[in-house]
This record gives structure tokens, C-alpha cells and sequence, in this order.
């Protein structure tokens, strides 16, 4: 039974906000943090405390739309006008739906390619194919027989390998205190104004933010008088992210930047670094680095596994008109688990791909093109009569949520244009 939320038992009651920070931080987004940090050095670290506010306004703007309305992201979107099916789909739904199919195809594959990885540097009995299609089976199986308890236990325990790990190296490295602190000032070093926009939008920001409310009410959290523990929630798990970002810039700067070291793009990224680490201090914090690797590859993929499949569910059960029965959104539906196993089956065949060029702009693209739609909804949800006079978004939200749907505009048209030959 959910506990009723009081000023002294909110600090226990969090977690919602842990898996989705968990999921949003996934192995790309560590590398493109490293990279910026070998480039630069300490220069761009205050556009990773801009992107830590960003997301901490986007997933906060998820949570009151959800508590005080006490209804769904996909209920939001059904509202916003238009529609076929007696109303049941408008464009919102349609661009979600369409969206959500053939991102999970491509994420698939790309996700169970990062958790595989460091396993298969780990234990190389098996080639990288194998731990892939074992880890996508293995996050399968996990979301179908386990329960949403469960689920936060694992992905706050891998939070918890996530940041000894990174914050570990950070402290090894030892980083240089004075010059980290001038890196808090806004400086646009020359050729980074991408690097600079790419970390602060992309780290902790996928379509698992809007997945943010369907894990409060998995939690049991429903209605306004949660507000002030979700908020709380929602700025312990942003803190945590930008505590990440932090550390593994400080190991850019300070183990790469320093020595010239360049890093392959992509999450093989990782394994050039765990390289330098062996060289540098050995095979025991190799293996450290390779374990929070793989907890950071992991609980990403359980989290898509499980976050997106509940708002698939619900958009199902909208277009078939059921959206007034609870279990029609749940994690036993069948539209649930069909969609964890869209997840895990047919993205295999791309494993034996070999990663082709395509494939990675793919994901690149449509990576881009949903935080826009989320964050321009939200502004339109949280400033309409659809919620609660009180809890509309006032000066400060908007011009969060503004710059978030502005940043993340800019970002897919340079994926966009990035597409068109030169």
C-alpha cells in the first residue's frame, strides 16, 4: 500500500525520478560528455548545468501535468484537437504512434548493441551478436514476469553502480579545482557551438520523460497532493544526472584533453577509454569502469523496455476505446508485452548489420525528434484549461519549457540537415 506523503517521509518515498534519470543517461550520452571534455576541457561544464535544468523543468512539467490533471501524457496529447476514429486519434496520437513503432525498431538494436559491449569485452566467450540478443531476451523477460517494485529496486541499484563508478573515476583522475570552476562561466571555445547544444540537450533526454508519469502512478502516486514529493522526486534524480555529466567531463579533460587522447564516436567510445584506463591504472579499474558501463547500458534498456512499452499500452487503448480501463494501461496488457517483444526480436536482425551507416543516422534523427513535440505539448497542456488553474505553468516553466522545445528544434535540424549530401 502506497504511504500518504508528509513533510518528514518524502525523501523516502522517491524513485520514479531515479529510473527515469537512469534511463535517460544511457552510454552515448556518457561518450558525447567525454568527448566535449577532450576537446575542451572545463570550458562547456556550464552547459551541462544548463542541460540539468532543462531536464529538471521538462520532467517536472511531465509530473504536473499527470498529477494534476490525473491523466496520462497520451490523454494530454488526445485532447489537443482533431482526430479520426470517433475522436480516439488525432495528429498527436498518430505522430506518437508512428514514431514510437519505428524509434523502437531502431533503439532496439542500438541498445542491446551498448549493453553488449562491455559484457562482451568482459567475457569474450561470446561475440558481441550473442550478449546482445542474451541482454534484449534477458530485459524481456524481466519486464514481462516483474512487477513495477522490482523494476525501481534494479534500476536504483544500477544508479548506484552508475555513479561509484563515474564518480570514482572522476576522484582518480584527480581534477584540477580552479580551472573546473572557471568552466562554470558561459565561454563558446571555437567549434564547439554543437558540442555545446548536444550537451545540453542530450544527456538524460529521450522519449522515457514522458514515461515519467506512467512510473508515478506504477508508484502510486495520483493526484495534486503529491506534487511536493514529486518535485523532489524529479530534482534528486536531475541532481544525480548532472553529477554524472560532471564527472565524466572532468575525465575528458583530465585523463584525455591533457593527453591528446581522441575517443571513437558512438558507445564504442567506452571501450577506447577502458583502453587508457587499463594502461594508466591497471585491469582493476578497467573492470570497475567496464561493470558501470554496463549498468549504464543496462538499466537504459530496461527502462525503454519498460517505460515505453506502458505508453504504448495506453496508446492502444485509446484507439480501441478502452482507455477507461486501468489494466488496458498496464504492464500485463497484451499491448504491453507485444511491444517488449517489438523491442527485442525483430531489432536483432540489425545485429548482424554490423551498425551500418544508416542505421546510426537513423537513430540519430528520430532520437532528435520527439523531445521537440514533448516539450512544445507540455507547453501547450500546462497553459490551457485542460489543467487546474493553480497548477498551469507560470513565467519560469514557460520559458524553461520554451528554450527546451527551441533547443531541441535546433538539434533535429541539424540531424535533418546532417541527412542532405554536401
Amino acid at each position: 500500500m502506497t504511504q500518504t506523503p508528509t513533510p518528514r517521509n518524502r525523501w523516502s518515498l522517491i524513485g520514479p525520478g531515479i529510473v527515469v534519470a537512469a534511463t535517460g543517461v544511457g552510454a552515448g550520452d556518457l561518450v558525447a560528455t567525454l568527448i566535449a571534455g577532450s576537446r575542451f576541457g572545463y570550458a562547456l561544464l556550464w552547459a551541462a548545468v544548463v542541460g540539468t535544468v532543462l531536464k529538471i523543468a521538462l520532467a517536472e512539467a511531465v509530473g504536473r501535468w499527470t498529477l494534476s490533471s490525473e491523466r496520462t501524457m497520451f490523454e494530454g496529447w488526445s485532447s489537443l484537437g482533431g482526430g479520426w476514429l470517433d475522436g480516439r486519434l488525432n495528429w498527436a496520437g498518430l505522430y506518437f504512434g508512428v514514431y514510437v513503432v519505428v524509434w523502437g525498431f531502431v533503439y532496439g538494436a542500438a541498445a542491446m548493441t551498448s549493453t553488449a559491449l562491455p559484457l562482451a569485452a568482459l567475457f569474450p566467450v561470446l561475440d558481441l551478436k550473442a550478449w546482445g540478443m542474451l541482454s534484449g531476451v534477458a530485459g524481456l523477460i524481466f519486464v514481462w514476469f516483474g512487477g513495477y517494485g522490482l523494476f525501481e529496486k534494479v534500476m536504483t541499484a544500477c544508479v548506484g553502480v552508475m555513479f561509484v563508478t563515474v564518480v570514482g573515476l572522476a576522484v582518480i583522475v584527480t581534477p584540477n579545482l580552479p580551472e573546473l570552476l572557471t568552466g562554470l562561466w558561459p565561454s563558446l571555445p571555437e567549434g564547439s557551438a554543437f558540442y555545446t547544444l548536444g550537451l545540453i540537450g542530450g544527456v538524460g533526454g529521450t522519449i522515457t520523460m514522458a514515461a515519467y508519469g506512467y512510473w508515478l502512478n506504477a508508484k502510486g502516486w495520483k493526484g495534486p497532493g503529491w506534487m511536493a514529493v514529486m518535485r523532489l522526486d524529479n530534482r534528486v534524480a536531475y541532481v544525480v544526472t548532472g553529477v554524472f555529466v560532471v564527472a565524466m567531463l572532468i575525465v575528458g579533460a583530465e585523463l584525455l584533453y591533457s593527453a591528446g587522447i581522441a575517443l571513437q564516436g558512438g558507445d564504442r567510445g567506452l571501450l577506447d577509454l577502458d583502453q587508457v584506463l587499463r594502461e594508466r591504472f591497471g585491469r582493476p579499474i578497467s573492470i570497475l569502469f567496464l561493470v558501470g558501463f554496463w549498468a549504464t547500458s543496462f538499466s537504459s534498456l530496461l527502462g525503454v523496455w519498460q517505460g515505453v512499452s506502458l505508453m504504448f499500452a495506453d496508446f492502444t487503448a485509446h484507439v480501441r476505446g478502452r482507455s477507461d480501463n486501468p489494466k488496458a494501461r498496464g504492464d500485463k496488457s497484451r499491448a504491453f508485452r507485444a511491444y517488449a517483444q517489438w523491442l527485442t526480436f525483430p531489432p536483432m536482425l540489425l545485429l548482424f548489420m554490423d551498425r551500418p551507416f544508416g542505421l546510426i543516422v537513423a537513430y540519430g534523427v528520430l532520437g532528435s525528434l520527439f523531445m521537440p513535440f514533448l516539450a512544445g505539448t507540455l507547453l501547450w497542456l500546462l497553459n490551457s484549461a485542460r489543467t487546474p488553474q493553480e497548477w498551469r505553468s507560470g513565467w519560469i516553466s514557460n520559458l524553461m519549457l520554451g528554450a527546451a522545445a527551441l533547443l531541441f528544434a535546433v538539434l533535429a535540424g541539424k540531424e535533418l540537415l546532417g541527412l542532405i549530401p554536401s
